[in-house]
């Protein structure tokens, strides 16, 4: 995760909350001390000052800007992982977030890391921002967010303590069912599902999707299957899949584990879609160029990131207007070879 700057020598740079932690104050005093607010004692200011002589701490551009007004930057907490999906959105959010006519700053966060979202967010506020997104995939648990500035948590449940939440999803229930009832308007008797790690919001949405797929047509739920996000695990659970043989169709949380799947099919001895018809999700680039070209739904990442974007700016600049609804992007299921009628029992 990115923390505070480095000075010379290698030690790391002070900052606002560690001159707040040795002063006994909270950062919102430190920030109205250096801001020159006139409701602070002289005692308290005292301390502040003479804190942030003892560790050196110097008032970076971005604090000097709340004195001002805004400092017409956004932060986002993601996560540290060059997986399609989260890379693809954080390209659009800096896209919405500069079009919108504010800078963007970047904390990554590592899976499972102590300091997790929370520590996050407060190396953005140090750096100073108006408003911060959460584009954080992972369940860390509920987390509490002791921030003053509007908080856009995207495509996770918003269970965040901060003051000011909005929240936009990102529609993978609604794709994750289009993708289901697809096969299953082939004709196919019941829909096998290869599922991400359930850790990640985005793979328990999809889940969720294509159960709700079956019960509304009273098919049976096959067992799930939990991979990792990688061909490797898709090839596994293709072999899996293989052996059993029951299988006519299954639907894959995401593109690398429809790929690796497929792999282990054919390796089978198992057409595709002739036997078995597979659908992906996310549509990554190399999905029409496969063998057989890959079924899936296509995310639309951009989209996403303007609606969300759309809802942050309207908190950050009229704090006091009632907050807009979120729209859902559209389902965008685009279908290749990989998918077919069952087979004649």
């Amino acid at each position: 995760m990115t923390r505070a700057g480095v000075q010379g020598g290698g030690a790391v740079a002070p900052r606002a909350v560690d001159v707040a932690r040795l002063a006994g104050v909270s950062q919102k005093t430190v920030s109205r001390v250096f801001n020159g607010e006139r409701y602070v004692s002289e005692d308290v200011r005292r301390r502040v000052l003479g804190a942030a002589e003892e560790l050196g701490y110097r008032l970076n551009s971005a604090a000097r800007a709340l004195a001002s007004g805004r400092t017409r930057a956004i932060g986002v907490v993601t996560l540290g992982t060059a997986l399609y999906g989260p890379a693809s959105l954080l390209v659009g959010i800096e896209r919405a977030t500069r079009d919108a006519g504010y800078a963007l700053r970047v904390v990554n966060t590592l899976e499972g890391e102590p300091a997790g979202i929370a520590g996050a967010v407060e190396s953005l506020l140090d750096q100073g921002v108006d408003g911060i997104v959460v584009s954080e995939p992972i369940d860390e648990g509920p987390v509490a967010l002791g921030v003053d500035v509007p908080v856009l948590v995207l495509g996770a449940p918003a269970e965040f303590g901060a003051s000011r939440v909005v929240a936009a999803g990102v529609a993978a229930e609604a794709q994750a069912r289009a993708a289901t009832e697809h096969l299953l308007e082939l004709g196919h008797v019941t829909v096998h599902h290869l599922a991400g790690p359930q850790r990640w919001f985005a793979a328990r949405d999809r889940l969720t999707g294509w159960r709700a797929a079956l019960a509304d047509r009273d098919r049976r739920q096959p067992p799930v299957i939990e991979g990792d996000w990688s061909a490797a695990s898709g090839y596994a659970a293709g072999r899996e899949l293989a052996a059993d043989g029951e299988a006519t169709a299954v639907f894959a949380a995401n593109d690398d584990m429809a790929i690796g799947l497929i792999r282990a099919l054919t390796d089978a001895g198992l057409r595709v879609p002739e036997d078995v018809s597979v659908v992906g999700f996310d549509d990554i680039p190399v999905a029409a160029y496969v063998t057989p070209p890959l079924t899936t739904v296509r995310q639309q990442f951009d989209a996403m990131a303007r609606e969300g974007l759309r809802l942050l700016v309207q908190a950050i600049e009229k704090p006091d207007a009632e907050p807009v609804p979120a729209g859902d992007p559209p389902v965008d299921l685009v279908v290749r070879a990989s998918t077919a009628p069952p087979p004649a029992r």
